[in-house]
């Protein structure tokens, strides 16, 4: 017969005992260490309470709007939510495109980065709003005439953002390419050009033609 070992592998030993037991214990504490590894679940997030509407009359392309608003609602989305002005587009949403340019008393703004309210009391010139009914304005014509387009995305904010950069420079307001005095000239260069409609992207580069239309429309604009 053979001989088996009293402590062959059919046989518990302390050893076999103990090692058994460690293995048990570290199997039963990994989900506790993982558990603990978790971040703890976030509250849900509080919703902040409504803002009641409140009376806003603004001042938009000669007529005079009555709107009820939210107060932190932005000029853009009040004119092409609330009015249905929708010529000035939403690019970015962040002030750094252009697109919604419009003219806050002559002054060009970006709809984007404005609240509605901050509008009360002046006179918001838009894309819609500067044509002389049938006949376009000087600078609408000059855009047509050198196709200083591609889709169009950004043409309202570019021609809305040239004529405010004109009455800047007859102003005199100074850029980095004409120190002051910057009156205008009889027409400007296009370095200038540049520089001054920096703030309006095109981002199917049409910047030549873009140029040249506000070159036209410096002209134009001198003469009328």
């Amino acid at each position: 017969m053979p001989h088996h070992h009293p402590d062959g592998p059919d046989r518990p030993t302390r050893r076999r005992f103990l090692q058994s037991a460690a293995l048990t214990a570290s199997a039963a504490a990994l989900p506790a260490a993982y558990a603990a590894e978790q971040p703890a679940a976030s509250a849900p997030a509080q919703v902040p309470p409504p803002v009641p509407a409140r009376p806003v009359r603004l001042h938009i392309n000669g007529k005079e709007y009555a709107l009820s608003l939210e107060p932190r609602v932005t000029l853009l989305d009040a004119l092409r939510e609330v009015v249905g002005l929708t010529g000035a587009k939403k690019g970015c949403d962040h002030g750094q495109c252009g697109a919604c340019t419009v003219l806050s008393d002559g002054r060009r703004i970006n709809a984007c980065l404005t609240l509605a309210v901050m509008q009360e009391g002046r006179h918001i010139t838009t894309i819609e709003g500067l044509a002389d009914g049938e006949t376009l304005h000087p600078m609408q014509a000059a855009f047509v005439a050198r196709d200083a387009l591609q889709c169009g995305f950004c043409t309202p904010g570019q021609i809305c953002s040239a004529v405010g950069m004109l009455a800047e420079a007859r102003a005199g307001a100074a850029s980095t390419v004409q120190p002051p005095p910057a009156a205008l000239p009889q027409s400007l260069s296009d370095a200038e050009i540049r520089e001054r409609m920096s703030g309006n992207i095109c981002r199917c580069g049409a910047y030549q033609n873009i140029v040249a239309a506000v070159r036209d429309a410096t002209g134009a604009m001198r003469r009328s």
